[in-house]
């Protein structure tokens, strides 16, 4: 179009010496590769407008979600149906997807007429007559007994609110049927069926040309996320991240965005970029400053449609440099003139110079697509593939190349790949079903998988339910010795009142290195805690050597420290975190039952540990010091916070391993003698459901993880609930999934297969509200694991439902605990605090909400507060004491 216009004002206002200045003449729509880029930056604008909530209305480029989420991964498969209708024929198509490896498709497709009497009659008679001719269709294939799922390909001007959900705007191209417009074209098709009554059909999408170019070429090349058409008009779509979508509920994942291209400049931002005979032909046209067709065509001014339809095929054989010379002839002579040879040649450079401006402004477009994929991957060089379809880039013979050397150079960081798309509009749909299909499928696998970790609020109080049964048990000396939850007495007796003073040491013991601590609690009530620690090395050899080895070194530190902290040879109470398994007699009596961490320290296993230090000090003879209490961390943990808030009772860690203690009433302490007062209970309520009492809540993923570990059948509870193994109950949902096609293409990574290798830190990371998926499957790939955006919004997920189901779990043990003080005291109502260390509780986004919540629903009459401990396994060791020389002195008096 643009050429003819050119050529008009070159035989009327030009001379035959002057054609040769063509070149020169029309130097101005030569575009330099800055122009180019100033173009490419304009139009990132506009897409940012486009899918801005507040700017969209305004928006030239329109950015439209298609409601498609995913692009063909090659596991498709089954049988499909499509409609394409955009003009007075229509087609019918029957796809069968194969994926047996191969992934075959097979086609069969009739194309029916559309009368005229019908295209201007009544919605009724045109969808009437659709439903007709797909029965006719599935009759002659013998197909009509089977329910298949069906893709809607409708080239109109359409407002798209679901992927089966789209509501024509306005009749184009000739059709004028009434009670259309403004209505849903999925519902009239499923009416016209119903009415029928001989077949029935899953009608599950509707999409345009564009959308089904991307979505056939992406079922070939796994890397395609943009779709292109280049023809009579011209239009593009590409998959954006949800995050960017404003029009749409929903932050994960991806949706592909019709742009509706054509109508970039409609707002004046290229009026610098136009010419004299852009600006001719726009005014002349149908919709003068609008694009031709709204919702397929392109702007005029690089249209691909010169000298009109009817002289397409000519206007492209001109641009080729043999038989180029020739056809300008033929087309000029049909125009009714009588050109000379120089007249030929000056007209194929017009064509030739209209078509490479029209492949430049495209690839300016193009360009600005993948630089804003890009970036949304985050990626530093982009590997992706355009699909493409449209007669001027098929049979033009200079367009594609010129497109694809200009879109290489204004992106150079980006590996492009040009797909020529067969049938786009046809398969097209039937791949969008596909791939809604096969979404939808593995999403009810996902789900019945996932199902068995998704607990009710029934479930929840059962569980509550069934640990109040085992604290009554580990409670009670007849049961004691066969029940899982043990109970265990601590010899606590008292938490913090505020009114404690003094200096105290405290160690901390439990790996291979250990800390020495001074605490200084201030006077007055609820004075506050200064605190000076420094962090001692145990050599292996010493973990190794002789038991008196062990204790040497470590009163040697005390001394160290002492002296550092300018103390040596005073004499101060002490309290000892120690953190190995032992039966504990009495406040300062702890048996070691067995080494672990590593520790093999002979002549101590079956020793009062507080004995072994008392007689290192002794050794020494520099200083001599109160050991008053050794104590475990979740003990610590809860005078820690008691220090602080009165009301703290329960201790709680939820970190690596998980345990609870409580104030429990001494007449309920049947291993204890004595009737008056309270005693702490140190629950190691990891071990509940140790004798199967958690067995119907267990999944085959909690019995694999378990099953491998270091004690197999023991510490259940731990194992559903604590950081130690949450990474590798989701490492083994996340193999099954693979091995069953539904994540990672099927593909099983090395790296996966390795135990241990998914942990914990990750599903903190991975749930992080602030965390894009981009970042999501950047810590996948530092895993092994190459994935999709899909994968990644499943393996988060999964994350999350682990995660909550811990949450949940452990919300429903402490509900028990509080539940129990309060019914124990014969309250109504209880306000108790909670004190809580550990990372996953600290580190985790959602596991201290979801818990909270928890425990609020399944114990309603008590008011329960949480209090994050600072350092509970030294300072809580510290307070200990310090409560235990209050009441020490309080007694004497």
């Amino acid at each position: 179009m643009i050429a003819s216009h050119l050529l008009a004002y070159f035989f009327t206002e030009l001379n035959h010496d002057q054609v040769q200045k063509v070149d020169q003449y029309l130097y101005h729509m030569r575009l330099s590769d800055e122009t180019l880029l100033e173009i490419s930056k304009r139009f990132r604008k506009e897409m940012e407008k486009g899918l801005g909530a507040t700017t969209h209305p305004t928006a030239a480029v329109k950015m439209l979600p298609t409601f498609v989420r995913s692009t063909p991964d090659g596991t498709e498969h089954g049988e499909f149906l499509a409609l394409d209708l955009g003009g007075t024929n229509f087609r019918v198509l029957w796809v069968k997807v194969t994926d047996n490896g191969l992934q075959k498709v097979e086609m069969e497709n009739q194309i029916y007429a559309i009368p005229e009497d019908i295209m201007r009659g009544s919605g009724t008679q045109l969808f009437d007559h659709i439903a007709e001719c797909l029965a006719n269709f599935m009759d002659k294939l013998q197909i009509k007994d089977k329910k298949l799922p069906l893709g809607f390909t409708f080239s109109f001007p359409c407002h798209q609110t679901k992927l089966d959900e789209s509501f024509l705007v306005s009749w184009t191209k000739g059709f004028k049927s009434s009670g259309v417009e403004g209505r849903d074209v999925v519902t009239l098709i499923r009416k016209a069926i119903q009415r029928r009554g001989d077949f029935d059909i899953d009608i599950v999408a509707v999409v345009n040309d564009t959308v089904g170019t991307m979505m056939t070429c992406g079922y070939d090349d796994h890397n395609c996320e943009i779709g292109l058409i280049v023809g009579t008009g011209s239009n593009a779509c590409y998959m954006e991240e949800m995050r960017h979508i404003d029009m749409v509920e929903g932050d994960e994942g991806r949706m592909c965005i019709n742009m509706e291209w054509g109508a970039f400049g409609d707002d004046g931002s290229l009026n610098d970029i136009r010419t004299e005979f852009d600006q001719e032909i726009d005014m002349g046209s149908l919709n003068p400053g609008k694009q031709l067709s709204p919702g397929v065509s392109g702007t005029r001014w690089w249209r691909g449609g010169v000298f009109g339809a009817k002289w397409s095929s000519g206007t492209v054989r001109m641009t080729l440099e043999k038989d180029g010379i020739r056809k300008a002839r033929e087309v000029l002579m049909r125009l009714g003139l009588d050109p000379t040879q120089e007249d030929c040649v000056a007209t194929r450079r017009i064509c030739q110079i209209v078509s490479t401006r029209s492949a430049s402004l495209c690839a300016a477009t193009l360009a600005a697509v993948l630089q804003r994929i890009k970036e949304n991957k985050g990626e530093e060089r982009l590997r992706s593939t355009i699909g493409v379809d449209g007669s001027v880039y098929k049979k033009h013979p200079h367009f594609a190349k010129c497109l694809h050397k200009t879109v290489r150079r204004l992106v150079p960081d980006c590996d492009v790949r040009f797909l020529r798309s067969e049938d786009g509009s046809g398969k097209g749909a039937a791949m969008v079903t596909a791939v809604a299909y096969r979404l939808a499928d593995q999403h009810r696998a996902r789900q019945k998988t996932l199902e068995p970790l998704q607990l009710s609020h029934d479930q929840l109080l059962e569980v509550k339910r069934r640990m109040k049964v085992e604290m009554e048990r580990g409670l009670s000396k007849e049961t004691h010795a066969i029940a899982p939850v043990k109970m265990l007495p601590t010899y606590v007796c008292a938490t913090p009142d505020g009114t404690e003073k003094g200096d105290f040491l405290a160690l901390d013991l439990g790996g291979t290195n250990f800390r020495v601590l001074l605490v200084r609690v201030r006077n007055g009530k609820w004075g506050g805690v200064e605190m000076h620690n420094k962090i001692y090395a145990i050599p292996q050899e010493v973990m190794h050597g002789t038991g008196d080895e062990l204790f040497d070194h470590i009163v040697q530190c005390i001394a160290d420290f002492l002296e550092y902290m300018g103390m040596k040879g005073v004499s101060l109470p002490l309290g000892f975190t120690f953190s190995f398994p032992c039966q504990q007699n009495s406040l300062d009596e702890s048996i070691l039952l067995k080494w672990t961490k590593g520790f093999k320290a002979s002549g101590c296993e079956g020793e009062d540990v507080v004995t072994l230090l008392k007689e290192a000090i002794h050794r020494r003879e520099e200083f001599d010091l109160d050991v008053v209490a050794v104590v475990n961390d979740t003990v610590g943990t809860m005078m820690t916070c008691g220090f602080e808030d009165p009301h703290c009772e329960v201790g709680l860690i939820v970190g690596t391993g998980s345990n609870a203690c409580y104030m429990e009433e001494m007449r309920n302490v049947e291993l204890v003698e004595g009737e008056e007062g309270r005693m702490c209970v140190n629950m190691e309520w990891g071990a509940f459901g140790d004798n199967g009492c958690l067995d119907d809540f267990r999944t085959e993923f909690d019995v694999a993880v378990d099953e491998l570990s270091l004690n197999p059948g023991k510490q259940r509870f731990e194992k559903m609930i604590s950081g130690m193994y949450l990474g590798e109950i989701v490492r083994n949902i996340l193999i099954d999934f693979t091995k069953r096609g539904l994540l990672f293409r099927g593909r099983i990574s090395e790296r996966l297969k390795t135990r241990g290798i998914f942990e914990t830190k990750f599903l903190s990371q991975i749930e992080s509200d602030c965390l894009a998926l981009l970042q999501v499957r950047a810590i996948l790939q530092h895993l092994g694991l190459e994935s999709t955006c899909d994968d990644s919004i499943i393996v988060k997920e999964v994350c999350t439902v682990v995660a909550r189901r811990a949450a949940q779990l452990c919300g429903a043990g402490m509900a028990a605990v509080v539940d129990k003080i309060r019914e124990n005291r014969g309250l109504d109502a209880l306000k108790v605090t909670v004190g809580v260390d550990g990372t996953l509780y600290k580190l985790h986004p959602h596991f201290a909400k979801v818990m909270h919540e928890t425990v609020k629903d399944l114990a309603p009459k008590c008011d329960v507060s949480f209090l994050q401990s600072e350092d509970g396994s030294g300072k809580g060791a510290a307070l200990i004491t310090a409560v235990a020389c209050r009441i020490r002195e309080a007694g004497q008096r």
